[in-house]
């Protein structure tokens, strides 16, 4: 789906509507139900940090791409590096994040600490307008599968650290960018760069609807159910993020537009 909308509406449409929580839905839900209320809150708290590694491998398709000679495989050259970028960091903020809360920090302040720095690497990275062009050719039906399978063995994983008393772990795997690296595998194999790299800013900006679906959910799950509390989750993350973002991208790209 993903794919098919930025291929349809561009990646500025199709990046936010894209990014509008999907797979932590089903994820934060197993959580609750295998590991119980703590295992949630310290698996959503560490989402945030989670979304802003996501930020930073996204960064490396927009940053990348442009610097690398068309005869040295660079899709295979951006896709491994970001692989590898986002490996390193995820390490570094699971550390980051066990030493906070050994110290007294509350999770609720660490996932608050983690969507603020996940909000201002999008501001920094959005500030200026790129080209986010619809697709010319589709993807193929295959490729999509191999999409929607990698994002459920995201959350098959996550699930099963979470029953296993890893919920730091598990928050990190919830969020592994399978959404995020399937669709630029698939979008640039069938679009070219251009496509992947102009759709990248708007779905880190609108992937943080994400975080904000993690930080209700600790209050919502236990408060009102995994049914109604996944629904508010859901309601209160896509209007009160996903909405206001692409009508803020939108109205700077119309009037970047008008001024040139």
């Amino acid at each position: 789906m993903v794919t098919v909308a930025i291929e349809k509406w561009g990646g500025l449409t199709g990046g936010i509507l894209g990014t509008v929580p999907s797979t932590i839905v089903p994820a934060a839900a197993g959580m609750y139900l295998i590991g119980g209320e703590i295992a949630l809150i310290e698996s959503m708290a560490i989402i945030p940090l989670g979304m802003l590694v996501n930020g930073i491998f996204l960064t490396v398709w927009i940053i990348l791409p442009p610097h690398l000679s068309q005869r040295a495989n660079p899709l295979l050259i951006t896709t491994l590096s970001a692989l590898f970028i986002w490996t390193v960091s995820a390490i570094v903020m699971l550390k980051v994040a066990g030493i906070a809360l050994e110290n007294d920090l509350s999770s609720s302040n660490l996932g608050f600490i983690g969507l603020i720095m996940l909000i201002f690497l999008s501001v920094i990275i959005n500030r200026r307008a790129t080209e986010a062009p619809k697709g010319k050719h589709p993807v193929s039906p295959f490729v999509l599968v191999c999409r929607g399978l990698a994002a459920a063995i995201a959350i098959g994983v996550a699930v099963w650290l979470s029953g296993q008393g890893q919920p730091l772990v598990a928050g990190i795997a919830a969020v592994f960018p399978a959404i995020f690296l399937t669709s630029m595998v698939a979008l640039w194999m069938a679009q070219g760069p251009t496509v992947p790299r102009g759709a990248a800013g708007p779905m880190m900006l609108g992937g943080a609807s994400v975080a904000v679906y993690a930080i209700v959910s600790i209050w919502a799950l236990p408060h009102y159910g995994v049914l109604f509390g996944s629904a508010i989750s859901w309601i209160i993350a896509v209007i009160g993020w996903s909405i206001p973002a692409y009508i803020v991208l939108s109205k700077r790209n119309t009037s970047i537009g008008s001024k040139s």
